[in-house]
């Protein structure tokens, strides 16, 4: 499968980022605070061809803030809480609402800016970043909606055994927000709005790669938040999120990447038991195909499954082990249908297939592959595994065993593991051994088999799909997982819950203390207790 890198003058002229972006600005307090200190350089995964070779792109720089700049930022927030009295988590519902779709406005007028960069950056195409800034606003708005409901249900006035209370949802403090490189737009707003609309101040660290793309909005985060409400940060990690942890100053940490890094960073904290966490972490999803799958049908959906954005999502089929009996048809049929992939540059149509972002990927990817070949496995699609520059060409390995590092690790990329079972069993204990519970996709017809596979994994991980991929969507389902795979519910509905913790106003239900609540509610005198959104 092979992928040409364009020459400058071959890039259309509506996709061109222009000079590279020296971006000098973090956003701390309400201020855009300019940083005259060292820079990390920002390279795209899509190369450039000179009559010396493919060169990497540079799109610009970014701020290399040590841990006096990222407390800094930290302490703002702190201040914006004021131990839940400041105006930000005391401010009515409706008020906060005002505040972030003012935001949207602003956001939606930088579509094509941000657009853009989630292509240079990511090598996400043109469809995929339009789809992503679309579905980032329009959860946002959803968001919004879901407040509303909560709201109102909230407002009401309950009596239980002489006993009237109002139970409301309050903020938790400090929020600490850390998207993931491949979605770093949605999944990254995904958490940090909710806590916004909840009344937690945010502090906001921008994914690793997909960094850039936060600055066409920090104006409008400024202009369109009180001071210190939102933050935003940038540099290393261990240098500023560290700092940031052991402070014990973070109340919530909501973070989608790794467990191994999201335990080091809790380990951090010192108060453990104090620290909310929101995560998002590694998955292994599981393909299924039973005897009797719609073969058709299960490789049309475990295609777009595992290679989709070039497999790098934590909802991407990882393994799919298939019926024995069936298991050569279908990864004949598997293989043909990768093979019409096509393979190019982001902002090209039809393409389905583009480079990666981390600079050690390729290298990485051809490790599984090697490891799986020295164990008996084959790459059997032809080009599968190539690599040209930043650009891996996707490869179908089969048999897949136990004994193979396919099996067991999370390739996040565009490697197709196939693995044979004989017994449905066998494949059940396979989903029951892995560290991960994300999802599960199974393939088949027999009602009674795959009742009985839905009861034997449903305890196993957070979403079990039939006949059809994994996938997050709809946002207003749930979006979790078991085992190493998550913390916490991320879902239109659930992300207002996590980000929140229920509190109670309660008094005797006297004569006296109904005029006294009444007062409070009719004189507005109270942001807890209160019917201030009732639409």
């Amino acid at each position: 499968m092979n992928i040409r890198f364009p020459t400058e003058a071959e890039v259309p002229e509506a996709f061109r980022l222009g000079a590279p972006l020296e971006q000098r600005e973090y956003l701390v307090g309400g201020q855009l605070l300019r940083w005259d200190g060292p820079q990390n350089e920002v390279v795209s995964p899509v190369l450039m061809q000179t009559p010396a070779g493919l060169v990497p792109k540079v799109l610009g720089s970014t701020p290399l803030l040590t841990s006096k700049e990222s407390l800094a930022a930290l302490d703002a927030a702190v201040r914006a809480w004021d131990l839940g009295r400041g105006a930000w988590p005391t401010m009515g519902v409706a008020a906060r609402i005002d505040h972030v779709e003012r935001f949207l406005v602003a956001m939606r007028a930088r579509r094509a800016e941000v657009v853009r960069l989630l292509m240079w950056e990511i090598g996400k195409t043109l469809k995929d970043a339009e789809k992503e800034f679309d579905r980032t606003v329009d959860y946002v708005v959803e968001t919004i909606s879901a407040l509303k409901e909560v709201d109102r249900d909230s407002t009401k006035l309950l009596h239980e055994q002489g006993i009237m209370g109002q139970v409301r949802r309050v903020p938790l403090g400090v929020a600490l927000c850390m998207g993931p490189y491949n979605y770093p737009l949605n999944e990254t707003f995904s958490t940090m709005f909710p806590a916004l609309l909840m009344g937690n101040p945010v502090v906001l660290k921008p994914a690793k790669f997909g960094v850039l793309l936060v600055q066409p909005l920090l104006e409008a985060l400024r202009d369109c938040f009180p001071p210190g409400v939102v933050n935003v940060i940038y540099g290393r990690g261990r240098e500023t999120v560290g700092a940031l942890m052991e402070s014990g100053k973070v109340d919530v940490l909501a973070f989608i990447g790794t467990s191994k890094a999201a335990s080091d960073l809790k380990k951090l904290h010192p108060r453990l038991h104090r620290l909310k966490s929101v995560l998002g972490l590694d998955a292994k999803n599981l393909g299924l195909v039973m005897a009797d799958a719609d073969l058709d049908e299960a490789v049309s959906e475990c295609v777009t499954g595992a290679l989709s954005f070039n497999g790098q999502r934590c909802t991407a089929l990882k393994l799919l082990l298939v019926h024995r009996s069936v298991a050569e048809v279908f990864a004949q049929k598997l293989t043909a249908a990768v093979s019409k992939l096509r393979a190019g540059m982001p902002w090209e149509a039809g393409v389905s297939l583009t480079p990666l972002p981390e600079p050690t990927k390729t290298a990485y990817l051809t490790g599984l592959v090697a490891d799986a070949q020295q164990h008996g496995a084959r790459v059997i699609n032809e080009g599968g595994g190539e690599v040209t520059g930043t650009h891996f060409a996707p490869a179908v390995v089969y048999p897949v065993t136990r004994a193979m590092r396919l099996w067991h690790e999370e390739q996040f990329g565009p490697i197709v593991p196939i693995g044979v079972f004989d017994d449905v069993q066998d494949a059940i204990d396979a989903v029951v051994e892995s560290p991960f519970g994300q999802q599960l996709s199974i393939f088949g017809r027999d009602p009674k088999e795959l009742g009985h596979l839905i009861d034997s994994t449903a305890h196993q991980v957070g979403r079990v799909n039939l006949n059809t991929q994994c996938q997050r969507g709809p946002d207003s389902f749930p979006f979790n997982g078991r085992k190493d795979s998550a913390e916490g519910t991320l879902s239109i509905g659930d992300a207002l819950r996590v980000f929140s913790i229920r509190t109670l106003i309660a008094a005797k239900n006297t004569e006296a203390n109904k005029r006294a609540v009444r007062d409070i509610l009719t004189g507005r005198l109270s942001a807890v207790l209160s019917s201030d959104y009732l639409l």
